[in-house]
């Protein structure tokens, strides 16, 4: 049997990588690591796979697909979940999974295999993406099979498995929570984070979550000003420089991060119905969406901005529960499209102690028309106050109508 593993070269996918290829009768092992912007995580996985058990080991750099093909059509939605959560951990599955389904195709592969608790999302996530695009295939997930449950109650027994098997890892037993990370954002959540109550702003906490960006009082005491330059939607510009989805990601990530902007720490409502406290650092995510939705102010019709806006919510549902390749989430993304051909212009953000403010936005198809909004006399002639008589009378007739029936009850 051959089985491609989702690898990350840390103690569970390292154990996994072991107990699968000997519960399943020896079978082959085929890594995979996806580099969608962990950096220093990715450093000597090939010869730790390999040591571990692994037949082959496929390293691929995904940052440029993620940013222009995940990230930039979920940014042009607005997407954002439960009101706070950019989504960061969501929209990386399935680019992940549809590498893995391509890489099993490649070597002819029996079934594809993750390393999630199942106590979570993305055991869904990868899952129904396979579903998606490679019924044909097994899935393996070992956390949902009492003999590995069985063989691990704990962390200690991941460790001490390693220690027998020569499997190099670095791991402790206690640890303070567990961490995510790509282009997009990290993530931490278990640990001391299962308190609610636990402050992650504590500045005692520097240490902790403070990975891509600074606490608010740690960041610089003078606001710094960004120009994002959109066409379509689309980030294009930082600054008049150019940029391509990635190189746009990461220079925002940069400016985002040293003034602290992008902190998210929140419980959210998991698919598989718990709720799970999060802490989240999304600074460049954090900047594009704010500009992005000044940018559609100035130019998006107003019925065509409700419209999307009541999608919104459905919208992150969908990246969220892992359903990216649903023909639902596609038939959103053509009213998304379709509703930003016009999203083009500047915008101009202030960064400061953790707040991104709008300073400035223009546009060469600005909706806005100072004539027509001036409070002063209009030159164009194409407000008249008198209209708004017969349009209040019209909108308050139903209203005065139920109000002469339930006085009379």
């Amino acid at each position: 049997m051959k089985i491609v593993l989702a690898y990350s070269g840390g103690l569970d996918t390292s154990v996994l990588l072991s107990w699968i290829k000997d519960t399943y009768g020896n079978a082959e092992m085929i890594a995979f690591c996806a580099n969608i912007g962990q950096e220093d995580e990715l450093k000597g996985l090939n010869a730790k796979a390999r040591k571990t058990g692994a037949s082959k080991i496929y390293i691929d750099d995904l940052q440029e697909e993620f940013a222009s093909d995940f990230i930039y059509p979920m940014l042009r939605a607005g997407a954002i979940y439960e009101g706070q959560y950019f989504l960061g951990t969501s929209i990386a599955r399935p680019l992940i999974a549809k590498r893995m389904v391509e890489i099993a195709r490649t070597e002819k592969a029996d079934a594809i295999a993750h390393c999630d608790t199942c106590k979570g999302i993305d055991q869904v996530r990868f899952e129904l993406t396979a579903a998606a695009l490679a019924p044909e295939l097994q899935i393996i997930a070992p956390w949902r099979d009492e003999r590995y449950r069985k063989d691990f109650p704990g962390r200690q027994q991941m460790i001490d498995y390693c220690a027998a098997k020569g499997i190099p890892v670095q791991a402790s037993a206690r640890k303070p929570y567990s961490m995510d990370r790509n282009l997009l954002h990290i993530s931490y959540e278990a640990g001391i984070l299962e308190d609610p109550w636990y402050d992650s702003y504590d500045l005692k906490n520097r240490d902790y979550f403070t990975t891509l960006s600074v606490l608010p009082e740690d960041a610089p005491d003078k606001p710094e000003f960004v120009e994002l330059d959109f066409v379509k939607g689309d980030c294009v510009a930082v600054n008049g420089k150019k940029l391509n989805p990635l190189g746009v990601m990461k220079a925002l990530n940069k400016l985002g991060g040293k003034h602290g902007v992008g902190r998210v720490d929140m419980v959210e409502n998991r698919f598989v119905g718990m709720k799970s406290r999060g802490v989240y650092e999304t600074p460049g995510g954090a900047i594009l969406h704010f500009a992005h939705r000044q940018m559609e102010s100035l130019t998006m019709d107003r019925e065509v901005m409700h419209q999307r806006d009541a999608l919104i919510p459905k919208y992150a549902e969908l990246v969220y529960n892992g359903f990216w390749y649903a023909p639902e989430r596609y038939a959103l993304q053509a009213y998304v499209e379709e509703s930003q051909k016009n999203v083009t212009g500047t915008v101009r953000v202030k960064l400061y102690k953790g707040n991104i403010m709008v300073s400035g936005r223009k546009s060469r198809v600005s909706l806005y028309n100072p004539h027509i909004a001036t409070m002063e006399a209009d030159p164009t002639k194409a407000y008249n106050q008198d209209d708004a008589t017969g349009f209040i009378r019209l909108n308050g007739l139903r209203l005065k109508v139920a109000a002469k029936v339930h006085k009379k009850r």
